[in-house]
């Protein structure tokens, strides 16, 4: 399925771990690395697809990630023609992609490279979240770059704790006693205190 001008729906994960480590996986008998990735099919939204894509890749399932966010618009590669198959050269140009950003939440041993018949992967690995793009093939480093900076923000932002000023107003009272020749005199006041805290 291709649009109007030559490219193929598609959707890319990142995901991180709990220390913000991205996942990596080497492509079958290939010496490339990339992020899991696939085509949406007809009738499919990008989360739809993503959460297919993820569980024919790494095996798992939506209850294993957390969606931290996607890129606003469609992000493009294009293909070189010698990627291109024969019956495929004059109309297909690459891929536009959504890009989402996913945090595992369950155990690395739900990962599971063998889950579905035509695995994409033989290898996984994590890697700092800004590793170099050299292992990436060529055609797609650009896009990854864009993805990583688009959402880079929501993985880094640390989350400002919000503080409130709260006044508190304490009454006391007070007794002061005077002594006198003749007598001892008490004197009571009440005392208004304002105290201001942050929470």
């Amino acid at each position: 399925m291709l649009d109007r001008e030559g490219y193929r729906p598609n959707v890319g994960i990142i995901l991180v771990n709990h220390k913000n480590e991205v996942f990596w996986g080497k492509r079958i008998r290939e010496k490339s690395w990339q992020f899991p990735q696939g085509g949406i099919k007809y009738g499919e939204n990008p989360t739809q697809a993503m959460y297919r894509e993820l569980n024919e890749e790494l095996g798992l399932r939506p209850e294993h990630v957390q969606i931290l966010g996607r890129t606003q618009n469609w992000l493009r590669y294009n293909v070189p023609e010698n990627f291109i198959r024969r019956e495929s050269r004059g109309h297909y140009k690459g891929q536009k992609q959504i890009w989402f950003l996913l945090r595992l939440v369950a155990k690395d041993k739900n990962i599971c490279l063998r889950a579905s018949h035509h695995p994409e992967f033989d290898a996984w690995r994590w890697s700092p979240y800004w590793v170099s793009l050299e292992q990436v093939i060529e055609f797609k480093r650009g896009v990854y770059m864009q993805a990583l900076q688009e959402l880079s923000g929501l993985v880094f932002s640390q989350k400002a704790e919000t503080r409130f000023l709260r006044k508190h107003r304490y009454r006391q009272r007070q007794q002061k006693t005077i002594r006198t020749d003749s007598s001892i005199i008490r004197i009571q006041r009440e005392v208004v205190v304002d105290i201001e805290s942050i929470i």
